[in-house]
C-alpha cells in the first residue's frame, strides 16, 4: 500500500502532468508573468463555471480584505461572523479596524448558527460574513433574508467550497460564493481547486461593484497610472493561473472523487456511537475539502492513527474569541460553547482525490479497531 497522505498533491499532479507542464512552459516562453492572457483566460473560464464575475487576486485572505474595502465599511462598523474558522476571516476585520461580532457555530454542520444571527445585530452592524466550512454551505439564502431585513451586506467566505452547490427551494442550484453580495475564494494548494502556491479570487454579481473590486486589487487603478481609490497589490501570477486553468477542467471529477471517499468513510464509520460523521444539509452539496468527524476521544484517536501511519489534522484547535490576539474584543471562555466544544472534538481524516479503496479500508479498520478493540 502507498503511504497515506493528508492531501496527495503530487499524486494529483501526475494525473495532469503533461498538460500542467505544457501550461507552465507556455507562460515561461511568453515571459508574461503578471496579469497576462493566462490570468484573463482563467478568470473567464472560472466566471463561466460559476456564472458570475471573477477577479483573481493574491490569496484568500486578500480576497476577504478587498471585499470589505469595496463595500466602504468604516472603522468601528460591526461584522457578524463565527469564532470557529481559520484566522484570516477575522484577521482582516481587525486590520481594517472593523469590529468582529461572533455568533456560535451550529453543532451539526459546524457553520454559523443562523438561528442566533439576529440577536447579534445592532445599529452598528453593517455586514454578515458566513464561512462555508469544510466543503458545505452555510444556509446563505436564510442569511440573505436576514441581511435584506436589516439592510446588511453578505460576504461569503467560500475559500473551502469551490464547486459546492447551494440548492434553492425550487430545486435549482447556485455555486457557493455566488449568492451573497461578494464571495471570496482561496487557491491554497490543498483546496478543491489548488494552485502550486498562493492564489485567490473574488466573486461578484454586480458589474459596477466588480469593477471597484478589480481596481482595489490593482493599487486602486482605473487606467494605467491613474488611481481613483486607495487599493492594494494583490495579483494572481500567470503561472498559477495557467495551472489552475488546467485543473479547472477536472474540478467536477475531483469533487466526485472526494465525495466517493466520503461515502466510503460514511459506510464504515456511521455505526460507531462514539463518533459523529459529517452531517449533510438538504440545502447544500458537500465537496469535502475536509472529512471532519467529532468524538470526545479525539486526542487519543489522533495518536492511535498516527502510530499506524495515518495522518489526521485538527481544524481548529482553539476558537478565535479566546486567542490572545483577540482578547481586546472582550469575549471569554464559555461565551460560545459549541465552538469551544468543536475545537476539543473535531478531527479531519485524510481527504483528497487520489485516495484508493485499499487506503480507505486501512484507515477505517484502524478507527473501528480503536473503538471496538
Amino acid at each position: 500500500m502507498q503511504p497515506i497522505l493528508m492531501s496527495d498533491l503530487y499524486g494529483q499532479y501526475l494525473t495532469m502532468k503533461d498538460e500542467i507542464d505544457a501550461a507552465i512552459h507556455d507562460v515561461i516562453k511568453s515571459t508574461k508573468f503578471i496579469k497576462s492572457g493566462k490570468v484573463i483566460d482563467f478568470e473567464k473560464k472560472l466566471s463561466d463555471y460559476l456564472n458570475t464575475h471573477v477577479i483573481a487576486c493574491g490569496n484568500g485572505t486578500d480576497a476577504i480584505q478587498i471585499a470589505l474595502m469595496a463595500l466602504e465599511l468604516k472603522p468601528g462598523d460591526e461584522v457578524i461572523t463565527t469564532p470557529f474558522t481559520f484566522i484570516a476571516t477575522v484577521e482582516v476585520l481587525a486590520l481594517l479596524q472593523l469590529k468582529p461580532v461572533f455568533v456560535d457555530a451550529d453543532p451539526w454542520n459546524y457553520n454559523i448558527d443562523i438561528g442566533k444571527i439576529e440577536k447579534a445585530i445592532t445599529p452598528k452592524t453593517k455586514a454578515i460574513l458566513p464561512v462555508h466550512l469544510f466543503g458545505q454551505c452555510a444556509d446563505v439564502k436564510t442569511i440573505m433574508a436576514i441581511a435584506k431585513k436589516y439592510n446588511l451586506y453578505v460576504i461569503e467566505d467560500a475559500c473551502q467550497v469551490l464547486g459546492t452547490d447551494y440548492i434553492l427551494k425550487d430545486g435549482s442550484r447556485k455555486k457557493a460564493g455566488t449568492i451573497g453580495h461578494i464571495g471570496c475564494n482561496s487557491f491554497f494548494p490543498s483546496k478543491n481547486l489548488g494552485a502550486f502556491g498562493d492564489g485567490g479570487a473574488i466573486y461578484c454579481n454586480d458589474s459596477k461593484l466588480a469593477s471597484t473590486i478589480r481596481s482595489i486589487a490593482n493599487h486602486g487603478m482605473t487606467d494605467r497610472y491613474y488611481y481613483e481609490r486607495i487599493g492594494v497589490n494583490s495579483r494572481l501570477d500567470s503561472i498559477q493561473a495557467a495551472i489552475l486553468e488546467v485543473k479547472l477542467k477536472y474540478i467536477n471529477k475531483h469533487i466526485n472523487a472526494r465525495q466517493k471517499a466520503a461515502e466510503y468513510y460514511d459506510s464504515k464509520l456511521n455505526k460507531i456511537e462514539e463518533l459523529q460523521i459529517p452531517k449533510r444539509e438538504e440545502y447544500s452539496t458537500h465537496s469535502f475539502h475536509q472529512y471532519t468527524i467529532t468524538t470526545k476521544y479525539r486526542n487519543e484517536l489522533k495518536s492511535h492513527l498516527e502510530k499506524n501511519g495515518i495522518p489526521a489534522m485538527i481544524y481548529y484547535p482553539k476558537p478565535i474569541h479566546i486567542q490572545k490576539a483577540y482578547e481586546y474584543l472582550g469575549y471569554k471562555k464559555g461565551n460560545f460553547p459549541i465552538s469551544e466544544l468543536l475545537t476539543e472534538t473535531v478531527l479531519s481524516l485524510p481527504m483528497h482525490t487520489e485516495l484508493n479503496e485499499e487506503q480507505l479500508e486501512y484507515i477505517t479498520n484502524k478507527i473501528i479497531g480503536y473503538f471496538r478493540g
